[in-house]
Order: C-alpha cells, then structure tokens, then sequence
C-alpha cells in the first residue's frame, strides 16, 4: 500500500462514516432479516474509493450487505474529493482523456467492490453478490454500440459477479436480448413502466433461450432496475396543480402501486412458461427497486423500503436510507399484498387525467437526460483535475 492510500484510508474515518457504520453494526440484523425471512437483497448505491480501501464496504457486507450499484453521479462526486488524484496523475503521464479516465476509476474500483462482494456471490452459488457498471448514457439510443461497450466492460472486469447496466431505452432492449444471449450479466436500468418490464423481462427470457436452443449453459444474471421514488414526484406534482380535494387525496400512492404491478408481471412471466429453463439452471430475473430514497419529506423516510419487501428482489439504498431503515424500518411481506388496492391508487390517479403511459414515457427521457448530464458533469469534473494535476 502506497503512503497515499494509507492516507486515504485514514482520511476515510469522517465522523458521517464513522456514524453510519455504527448504526449498520448496531442494527446489522436487520438486514439479515430482509434477505433471510423474506428473501429480499439489500443492496448500496454508492461506491467510492475510500469505502473499498477503508474496509467499510467489507464490514457492509459483513452486516448483511449483498450488492453495490453505481452511477455517473456518484463517481463525479468521489472525483471532486481528490480521492484518486493518483490515479489521474498516472493517466496523464500515459497520455489519457478524461473519458479512458473515467474508465479505469470506475473499472478499478467496481472490480474491487465485486471482489468484497465474491463471499457473498459464492455463497450463493452465483445467485447474489453484484456490483454493478454502467454504459456511458450518450450511447442510450444505439442499440449496437450498447452492446459492444457492454462485451468490452465485462471483458475488461472479467469476473462473474459484476453487472452491465443497460438502459431500458427502445435501442436498449435489443442490446438486453443480445447480451444475454452472450453470457453477459445485465442490470436493466431506467425503468419506470410496467408495459417496459415486461418487455425486459422477455427479452431476458429470450436471451436464454438462444443459449439454452445452442446448447450453452444459461447461468447468465439479470435484474430489472425498477424506479420508484420518482413517480410519486412527478405524479404529485400534477395532482397538486390539480388541487381539487380528490387529486389530493391520490398523493403518494402511485409509485409504490406501480412497482406492486412489476412484481405482478414479473410472478407472471417467471411462472410456467419459465419452467423448463428453470429445470435447465436458469434463474429469474430479479426486480431490483432503485430511486428508494423518500425525496417528499412529508413521507415516511423509509416508505419505499416498507412497502416494496417480498421474496426475489432486490432493494438498491443510499447508505441515509439504509441506516434509517435499520433504526425504525418495519420488516414484512408487503410486495404482493393489497394488489386491488394498488390498482385502484392507479386508477384513481388516472380519474384526473394523469395517464401512466404519459408519466413513465416522461419519466424515461428525462431519466436519460439527467444521466447523459451527470455523465458530461462527470468528464468536465475529471477534466479539471487533469488541468488541475498537469505537470507544469
């Protein structure tokens, strides 16, 4: 270890870590709860170098943290900490651009996080134990360049518990399909429509099927990133320029009924018909709940956690909602419970001309639009560190 890293490693002790982590040791049963009563896989989205360097991530995952997304965002964020100003002295030196900077912080640091997480991966005979990497999102809308940055990135980490983040654009579904079909694990991201996961989840079906047809092994892992918090926020919004007392009243109902309907198709697609590839050593494709945090303060902090808990899921948390959770969070089945109910918070919804088709079409793009923005913030951010460290 360099004399940097020890530094760093030191530096990482911040009193918000040093907080949080008590609060998961304190409270790390339940997260075991999640995942050995009711099946459900507690994941964090965050990842930075100080949380793999420090041990943090490796204590997580001692108290019961199973997985790890990441994100543009998050990755520009650790950038402007100074956190791998080494790192970026060292590309200059090898003449690189921010984007091949880019590449070799996010390559580096989800391949050592997927090697915290193996414990867990092999523990569970391949089912668990993820860490996730993303297709840069200004190639959204291309379905062949998609899939080779997704046979490059798995060829570059080269280890079988790391996830392809695709998003589920009408370009990104066919490079889903495909990739599959190679024998490459994929996180589907960017979903806010029912009608879209269950393409999804088909067109994962039909990856394996191609291989199963070749007689190729269809152990291959997927799971669909199904996105909450932000249809409450855009469907709040519209009800309340309604204003009318009963568009009021359908605040608040509509992302948490949207998710239970994923999860009923999802019951439906991995049923029968899924059978024979099951018998074959093919798994489901798990729905993974992403954007868990409660951006409206008047609600429950950890709502989004609560009331999406069943069997075969995942649940993807900011390490804030991952330690409120653990202080007050409720631990039962709740995922295909009350489904009229649900359907009738969508309909009630609908009865002031909201569509959903409208809300997750919106949803969608903008949801591509503010990761192409977080991903140039990211390359303008590594850029100024170039110009930053540049020799004189």
């Amino acid at each position: 270890m360099t004399g940097a890293e020890q530094d760093r490693r030191e530096a990482a002790n911040s009193d918000r870590d040093r907080g949080a982590e008590q609060v998961i040791r304190s409270g790390s049963n339940a997260l075991h709860r999640l995942y050995a009563e009711q099946g459900q896989s507690p994941w964090i989205d965050f990842i930075d170098r100080d949380l793999i360097a420090s041990g943090k991530l490796a204590q997580m995952v001692d108290d019961g943290i199973r997985g790890l997304t990441s994100n543009p965002t998050i990755f520009a964020k650790a950038v402007a900490t100074g956190q791998y100003d080494d790192l970026v002295r060292r590309e200059i030196r090898a003449g690189d651009d921010a984007r091949r900077i880019y590449e070799e912080i996010a390559v580096s640091d989800v391949g050592d996080a997927a090697d915290v997480l193996r414990s867990v991966h092999d523990a569970a005979d391949g089912a668990d134990g993820f860490a996730s990497i993303e297709v840069e999102p200004d190639l959204a809308q291309d379905a062949d360049a998609t899939l080779e940055r997704a046979r490059e990135l798995w060829a570059r980490l080269d280890r079988p518990n790391v996830f392809i983040k695709i998003p589920a654009t009408e370009a990104g579904i066919p490079a889903i399909e495909n990739a599959i079909a190679e024998g490459i694990n994929v996180n589907v991201t960017l979903m806010f429509s029912v009608d879209i996961y269950k393409r999804v989840a088909r067109a994962y079906v039909a990856g394996l099927r191609r291989r199963h047809d070749r007689g190729e092994s269809v152990d291959v892992a997927s799971v669909a990133s199904f996105f909450v918090s932000r249809v409450d926020t855009k469907v709040d919004k519209y009800l309340e320029e309604i204003g009318t007392d009963e568009a009021l009243a359908a605040r608040g109902r509509a992302a948490i009924a949207n998710a239970k309907m994923a999860y009923d198709a999802f019951a439906e697609i991995f049923g029968g018909e899924f059978d024979d590839l099951r018998a074959a050593g093919a798994r489901v494709q798990r729905c993974l709940w992403a954007s868990t945090s409660t951006k409206n303060p008047s609600y429950r902090d950890v709502l989004y956690v609560e009331e999406l808990i069943g069997p075969d899921t995942v649940d993807t948390m900011p390490l804030e909602t991952i330690t409120a959770f653990l202080d007050h969070g409720h631990i039962e089945r709740t995922l295909d419970r009350d489904l009229d109910d649900a359907r009738e918070a969508l309909r009630a919804v609908e009865a002031q001309g909201i569509t959903m088709e409208r809300v997750t079409a919106e949803l969608i793009d903008e949801g591509v639009a503010s990761f192409s923005k977080s991903f140039d913030e990211l390359i303008e951010t590594i850029e100024s560190k170039r110009e930053e460290l540049a020799p004189a």
